[in-house]
């Protein structure tokens, strides 16, 4: 089932959905990675798709040349047999379009699969090798191609055999966040904690704050050591300003930081916890 760009449904959708999946017993994954699928959906396949639901004219010339606006680079001039503009408004609806087919493809062997516009997994009760054969032989006949340093199978109720979807990673019946979401949030954390920065403390968190609740209310599923790490990063983080404002050297890790400025001092200033935050939300669930 399709959730990318669809009319009341979302990536938490497509998350619930693998969850209710996972529980019912389909363990054995497809983790499958399409290579450059916007950049090579082929246009004439693409266009009688579209033909199939559309019957204006007019309206198909328009989508044709969309897909057709020559493409510059440097002093090259080209124009594109494959692909569609990436941020164009009507660009995640053409994809969704070609590979709904793919969806029915697989539904009609009776496996599950979960996709988000060109993000997808197949769940199975059972090795997942039949299922990821019939996937690489649609792809092949439409033109397109799979990651294969990307793509594999696994039974994800064992270690090191997990897969990630959407930021996370479903492991040994767990959710986790996934280590690149990690990174880009500490360093979405970083570009507005930097040291040098001239605001006081209260404009930093006050920054800080929306970003970080937007976040959890994302991973709010994921494992909770997660959210007690962030926080102590973040809160290193402020304790090097507030060390440099006051002109004095190193970055905020000694017991004295600590102790000056400890974690009720920043819950004071207003400073988000996620730690807390998750803690709620698993109570209210």
């Amino acid at each position: 089932m399709s959730y990318g760009f669809r009319p009341g449904r979302g990536c938490k959708d497509a998350l619930r959905e693998v969850d209710r999946l996972l529980t019912e017993g389909y363990p054995h994954v497809v983790d499958a990675d399409l290579l450059s699928y916007f950049d090579t959906i082929p246009h004439t396949s693409l266009m009688e798709r579209v033909g199939e639901r559309v019957s204006d004219g007019r309206l198909l010339e328009l989508i044709e040349a969309f897909l057709q606006q020559d493409i510059v680079k440097g002093l090259e001039r080209w124009t594109p047999v494959g692909g569609t503009p990436q941020g164009a408004v009507i660009s995640p609806l053409l994809a969704n379009s070609y590979l709904h087919p793919l969806d029915c493809h697989m539904r009609e062997r009776g496996y599950r699969m979960v996709r988000y516009a060109d993000d997808f997994v197949v769940l199975c009760r059972s090795a997942a090798q039949a299922a990821l054969a019939e996937v690489q032989a649609w792809v092949e006949a439409n033109g397109l191609r799979l990651h294969l340093d990307k793509t594999h199978v696994g039974d994800c109720r064992e270690p090191d055999h997990g897969f990630e979807f959407l930021g996370y990673r479903f492991e040994a019946g767990r959710r986790w966040v996934r280590k690149k979401s990690v990174k880009a949030v500490r360093e979405r954390i970083r570009t507005r904690t930097g040291r040098t920065r001239g605001d006081s403390l209260g404009c930093i968190i006050a920054d800080l704050n929306p970003m970080l609740k937007g976040w959890v209310a994302y991973f709010k599923q994921a494992q909770p050591m997660t959210f007690s790490g962030m926080d102590g990063f973040i809160r290193r983080r402020l304790r090097a300003i507030l060390r440099k404002q006051e002109k004095r050297p190193g970055r905020g890790r000694s017991l004295a930081d600590h102790i000056r400025w400890p974690k009720t001092f920043f819950a004071d200033m207003g400073l988000f916890t996620m730690t807390e935050a998750h803690a709620l939300a698993s109570q209210s669930r």
